[in-house]
This record gives C-alpha cells, structure tokens and sequence, in this order.
C-alpha cells in the first residue's frame, strides 16, 4: 500500500513539474515575442497605426555677405510596408515611378536583405524610391492608392543657387551601414552629409525629426490621427550658416583655376575666416542632387583628375620656397642667424649631392635680400649651422628643436579647420631620420628640408595658414569656413589667438624680405602700385614638372588678406602662381580687375596645364 502511495505521489510532481515547464516554455516565448522581439510588437501597431517620419528644414547657407547659396526644395519618397503589399498591377507601378520590372524587383529585395538593411521588418515603412522628381510625382499621386503598401512621404533636397564652391558645401547622400552603426539618428532612406560642411555641420543642419501617427482601421486604411495628434512630435528646423567663403571670390578663383590642378587659399588674417577655398578641377554642386546622384558620382569618381578630392585640404605637397620664411623666423629666434648674418651662394649649395640650382643675385648676401631673391643656399647654410651647433648637445636634439618650432607654426600636424578631411603633412624629427638612416645622418644628409623639399610636405590650407601668422606677426586664428551659426555660438577654438613663441621683430624682418621680393625680387609680377604686397615664390620639385607656388598677404601694414596659390606642374613659382595671386588679391580688395590686369587675366584664363594621367579602368 505505502509502495502505490509513493508511486502516485512521484506521478503527481512528475506531471506538476511537466505543467509547470510548458508554461513556463510558453512564458518565456511569450516574453521573447512580446519584450524582445520588435517583430510582434510591430505588427501589432502597424495593424492600428502608422508612424509616419515628418523629415524636419534643413538648415540653409549664406555666404559671407548673405547671399543665399543652398537652400531647400520639395521632394517625395515612396514608402512601402511589406506585409501589406497585395496584388497589384506591378508593370503600373514601375511605369508611374519610370523604373524597369527588374529595378522593382531588385530594390525589394535589396529591402528585405537583413544584411543590407540591418533592423528590417515587413510591419515598418521602408524607402522603396528617394527624391522623386514632380512629374513623377505627379503621376504616382493620382494612383497610389492602387498600389496597396505604398504610399508618399515628403522630403526635401538641396538647391544651389550657383555652380561653384562644392568643395566647401560638400554634398548629401543617403546614410550607409557605418553611417547608421555610428549614429542611431540616422535610418536607412535618410539623407546626410558625406562631404564640406554638410559633413562637419551634419549634426546641426539636420535638425531633428519628428513623427506623425496615423491610425488605421481593421483594413489597413488610414482614418486619420491618433487622438487628434497629441502625440504626434513636431520636427524642429536645422540651424542656418553664414559661411566666411566669399562667393564672388570664390567663383572668380574658379574660373582662373579652369583646366589647371592645383588651389587657392585666401585666409582674412585678422579673424581666421577662409575667404575662398578654391580647388581644381571641380564641378556644379547641383549634379550630385536627385535620381541621377549615382551616375554623376560614378562619373566624377572615375576622373582620372580626381575632381571629388579638395586639394586645399586633403592633399599634401613639398612646399618649396615658400616654407624658407619659417626656416629664417626659425634661425633668428633661436640666435643660428641676425639680420646681418650673410652666406655665400654662387649660383647654388656647393656642400651637397645635387648641388641645389639658386637665382642668380649677388653674394654674399645677408637675410633680407636672401628671402626677397629667393636663396637656396643661405637657408641651407642656415639649417647646417643650427644642426651642427653644440649648445644643442646632439644632432638629434637640434632636430627636434626645429621640429618643434614648425609644429608651432602650424605644420606637421592638423590645424583644426572646420571641414572633413584635413590631413596633416609631414615634419621629420631627429628619430625619424634615426630610423631611416639607421643612426648614420648629418645636416649635409637633410639639408634639403631647409628649402621646402625632401620629406617636407604641408598642406595648402597650412602655407597659406603662414602666410596669415606672418601677416599677424606671431600669432593666427585656426582656419574655418563657418562664420556664423544661427542661435549658437561659434566654437571658441576659432576665437582664440595661437602664439607660435617666436617675437614679432622676428616676424617684422620676415616681413619686410616678403616685400622686397615683390619691389624687386622673385614676386615683382605682384608689385599692385596702390597696394603694398608681401610675398614669396616656391618652385617645388616633384616626379613630373615642377609646382608653381605663390605665398603673401596685403596690405603690409593692416593685412586684411592672405592667400596661396598652389598650381600643380605650373614651372617656376612666376609662371602662373604669381599673377594669379596678383589677380585674387586684387579682386578681394578692390572687387575688380583694373583694366591694365586683363592681359594677365585672359592669359590665366585661357592656360591649360593638365599632367598627363593614367586612366582608371
């Protein structure tokens, strides 16, 4: 008896304990359904609501002086809702959007594919079309409502009000998975920017978002909103930019720079504002806007002349002469050299493997005149007396006192400018050559840094950036393009002045040899008669033909201006940098070309110098 009582007890908590397990089994299904997967909670409000995305303005750009460049205009998406597509005439469809039957067929599934659209569900509106145009619209509007699962969503895209300056506006494109993995503002279907200041400012011009709900009957269709909108959220309007690029300047730097690689930088010295930010080649802005985004990218990427790079701020190039300016302020501040040092040129550096060519001046000749003639061998002689100088206790710590007085002037390192893509250059120190040479160097073995050549590489944002610090006398404002940003303050990092350590006297003798390379030295094509210039000339060497450089600022006294031009394969820095930099200095200061200028201006204009490239394949 006691052994069937124990057996029917055993078969009670067996059977108990079976209970218990499905329900549990079911609760946690249940659960997993429910609270984690979004998939049941999707399809439960898609079948009472839809939750409509109301895209907020886009903020707006002017330039310097106001004028509107980008601003907004009205654009529709097609939406879909997977699970509610139902039989319908697809070819009708495919007509009215003017996409083939293979497009549709491939666009959904790229819709469905988890790889491709992490977070898909049937229950949620996806983005079947972007930015379709009014005819289009127009046509789909007056049927969609055969197209069960589709239905309109109003956006908006880009308008530009001239061709020009697309580097520095950068453009929009729809958010990819890094896009989205790196900001879970960003949805599959949004627009964002990928380049220039749509990038730099994405998170301010976007705005935010808001939300519409819709309430559905027991067929799906809409009956309008949910309690009367309460909890619908308005979308709030992105901040408006005032940009420092002056677009006339910009525009007429453009058309110097037509069928030529290279840039123009101009800097306003006295508030860090980029005046103009010209690179070459480039292209119309409103190409990349639209249906036909993709196959103008393709085309541009595909250029062998690379017009989707900003050479201003994403190339890097020896800097030549130009960068003889920082090796004399460097000299002088740390007692290598005084004004009255003078060198022995004769045609050249004697003490060196290739024996580096000079102008032809006189010599010995002393600081001043070595800038405004552009000596080689002076900043040579300059760079071998502070390598070799024993109050440094080493080679290696000579080498890294120059480094770190160029680090100070703004090399070898990013300036912080307010646009992607800056790169930051090349200044050695003493490991580096250490590494290279495996301990065995001297000043004879680097000697060409002094001029602006062998490892020497500086972006054109960064000579210009010296050509501003000279005009200061000691200090610059970190480059930006933004000027203003409507209801916010500007980020104090562009406010604050940036001392390079070295004294301005320093600074006023660097100056002055700049303005004697424009009275009678190699900048004499920029001798403006009522506008006192200071410049300096570079001829960087490269593979190819060399690189025509011009480097200055104006007024010498009160510089309101500093500017380089960087001309890829252009010769000698006279050639064509020079009377370009006359022109835009001009342009910027008086707003017109004199008359006497427009020999130069149509020699300029009409010159073509393209290197020779491979073509991608």
């Amino acid at each position: 008896m006691e052994r069937k009582t124990f057996n029917t007890d055993a078969r009670k908590k067996a059977l108990i304990a079976l209970i218990c397990a499905v329900a549990l089994i079911y609760l946690i299904q249940l659960f997993r359904l429910q609270i984690l997967n979004p998939d049941y909670k999707n399809w439960a409000d898609s079948n009472a609501f839809l939750n409509r995305t109301r895209y907020p303005v886009r903020g707006v750009m002017y330039d310097r002086s106001g004028q509107l460049l980008v601003y907004n205009q009205p654009a529709y998406d097609v939406m879909v809702v997977v699970r509610e597509m139902q039989d319908f005439d697809t070819l009708a469809f495919c007509k009215a959007v003017n996409i083939s039957l293979e497009r549709f067929k491939a666009r959904l599934a790229e819709i469905k594919d988890r790889r491709k659209n992490p977070g898909y569900s049937s229950y949620v509106p996806q983005v079947f079309l972007t930015q379709l145009g009014n005819k289009e619209y127009g046509i789909l509007q007056e049927s969609i409502y055969k197209f069960s699962g589709f239905y309109i969503q109003n956006r908006a895209v880009r308008e530009y009000s001239t061709p020009y300056a697309a580097h520095v506006l950068g453009y929009l494109a729809e958010a990819d998975r890094l896009d989205i993995a790196e900001d879970d503002y960003n949805k599959r279907g949004d627009y964002i920017g990928k380049t220039g200041v749509e990038r730099s400012y994405e998170t301010l011009l976007r705005g935010e978002k808001g939300v519409e709900i819709l309430l559905r009957d027991a067929h799906g269709r809409i009956k309008g909103k949910y309690e009367n909108g309460r909890y619908d959220k308005d979308p709030v309007s992105g901040k408006d930019l005032k940009l420092s690029i002056d677009i006339e300047l910009q525009a007429y730097g453009e058309e110097l720079m037509r069928n030529k690689l290279g840039t123009i930088v101009m800097i306003e010295p006295k508030t860090g504002e980029i005046l103009c930010m010209v690179s070459s080649p480039t292209y119309d802005p409103a190409s990349l806007v639209g249906r036909q985004f993709g196959e103008a990218f393709t085309h541009l990427a595909n250029n062998p002349y690379t017009p989707l790079i900003n050479r201003a701020l994403n190339g890097t190039y020896p800097p030549g002469s130009t960068f003889k300016t920082a090796q004399g302020l460097t000299f002088l501040q740390e007692g290598i050299i005084k004004p009255s040092t003078a060198y022995s040129c004769y045609g050249g550096w004697p003490l060196a493997n290739g024996h580096p060519a000079c102008h032809v001046h006189s010599s010995p000749l002393s600081l001043l005149p070595a800038v405004g003639t552009s000596c080689n061998a002076y900043f040579c002689w300059g760079l071998k007396a502070m390598l070799e100088n024993k109050k440094y206790g080493s080679i290696q710590a000579a080498m890294d006192t120059w480094r770190d007085y160029m680090v100070a002037q703004g090399f070898g390192y990013r300036l912080g400018v307010d646009m992607p893509g800056e790169k930051r250059g090349m200044i050695p120190n003493g490991t580096y050559y250490d590494n290279f040479y495996k301990g065995r160097w001297n000043a004879f073995t680097v000697i060409t840094i002094a001029i602006g050549q062998g490892e020497i590489l500086l972006s054109p944002v960064q000579m210009c950036n010296l050509a501003a610090t000279i005009a200061n006398r000691g200090y610059f404002y970190t480059p930006h393009v933004v000027k203003e940003i409507k209801d916010t303050p500007l980020d104090s990092l562009y406010r604050q002045p940036r001392y390079t350590g070295i004294s301005r006297e320093n600074y006023e003798l660097i100056a002055e040899g700049m303005r004697l390379a424009v009275t009678g030295g190699t900048c004499r094509v920029t001798n403006i008669p009522d506008i006192a210039v200071c410049g300096k000339t570079g001829t960087a060497q490269n593979s190819g033909k060399d690189h025509s450089i011009f480097m200055g600022f104006a007024p010498m006294d009160d510089p309101k201006v500093a500017v380089l031009v960087f001309i890829e394969n252009g010769g000698f820095g006279a050639t064509y940098a020079v009377p370009t930099g006359r022109l835009m200095i001009q342009k910027y200061l008086k707003r017109e070309i004199p008359a006497s200028d427009k020999g130069i201006e149509n020699y300029l204009k009409s010159a073509t110098i393209l290197r020779h490239v491979i073509q991608k394949k």
